[in-house]
């Protein structure tokens, strides 16, 4: 990954956080974060079974903060974060609406694996998705893929399983769920929509880290989509990003490759600068670090499987 702020300066946000077993945050900065998050977010977070769970949800709600305190200009003890009925989380006070509508921000977050992520970007709708490629825990790769049949066409699994490799495969089958999640989360649809009326055609040219893909074209009920473009890019060499970006909510609203940001690869920040622009919200809460503390990391011989859903 190289870090950048390639874009930000023209509407484009794009920000990662490790936030893996290589994070191992101290007594004062675990609760320096929960200080910083609203009450009933840090309550969610403390009910989480493992490290690795809490500490991605953690690092999702301040990326969310710090980019509406930097990017949006909104004090950081004024921000009022809601999730929609489907769980996508937006800003509900202060409701400062843009009076260009061209102009206004669309933000979306994802966590998986040993990264969190938040694109965003003005006048279009933004949704991210990260998936790390590893082996399936409980089942072979063909059965794994068996189970997983109706999420893809027949055209994407040829791609999928013409890949070589059982891990190229794998690759290839996390690379297409990016991209899908990717679009249900710009547009919010959630649970229910049927995956198979999406097909990808992926970009010819290779994926690697440091660079960013757009040229992977979306199908909706098999007509080509040219509203909406497809970034991808890889945080590692295990960790494939998608972001959508389509049209906004408004009539005859359109996305053109020329009205866009050129494509920026993801900075990955620290953790002081996570917290660089955050202010405490409520009381220190010592015994939130001992519960902590308590908590295994993963799943015993968990091997990081992850089945979406």
């Amino acid at each position: 990954m190289t870090p950048q702020d390639g874009g930000e300066e023209m509407g484009s946000v794009r920000w990662a956080f490790r936030c893996g077993s290589s994070w191992t945050p101290s007594r004062f900065d675990w609760l320096f974060a929960a200080r910083c998050i609203q009450r009933e977010e840090k309550d969610r977070i403390g009910q989480f079974v493992f490290t690795k769970d809490a500490k991605s949800a953690m690092a999702g709600r301040l990326l969310l903060r710090k980019f509406i305190c930097e990017k949006m200009g909104i004090p950081w003890s004024e921000i009022r974060l809601e999730r929609s009925p489907r769980g996508k989380p937006f800003l509900a006070a202060p409701l400062k609406v843009s009076s260009d509508s061209s102009r206004a921000w669309s933000f979306n977050i994802s966590h998986q694996g040993d990264y969190a992520v938040l694109a965003a970007d003005q006048g279009v709708q933004v949704g991210v998705d990260i998936m790390k490629c590893t082996m399936p825990g409980s089942s072979s790769v063909p059965e794994f893929f068996r189970i997983m049949t109706r999420q893809f066409t027949a055209y994407e699994w040829r791609i999928i399983q013409s890949a070589g490799s059982e891990l190229l495969q794998l690759a290839a089958f996390y690379r297409h769920w990016a991209l899908k999640e990717s679009f249900i989360k710009a547009v919010g649809t959630g649970l229910g929509f049927n995956l198979q009326r999406v097909e990808f055609h992926l970009s010819p040219e290779p994926l690697g880290p440091g660079r960013v893909l757009r040229h992977t074209k979306m199908h909706l009920d098999e007509e080509q989509e040219d509203d909406w473009i497809f970034e991808e890019s890889l945080l590692d060499v295990d960790h494939h990003v998608a972001v959508a970006l389509g049209p906004a909510d408004t009539p005859g609203c359109t996305v053109l490759p020329s009205s866009l940001p050129p494509p920026a690869t993801f900075t990955l920040l620290s953790f002081s600068q996570l917290v660089a622009s955050a202010s405490p919200l409520t009381d220190e809460d010592p015994a939130y670090w001992e519960d902590f503390k308590m908590k295994a990391e993963a799943p015993q011989r968990r091997r990081d499987a992850h089945m979406p859903t």
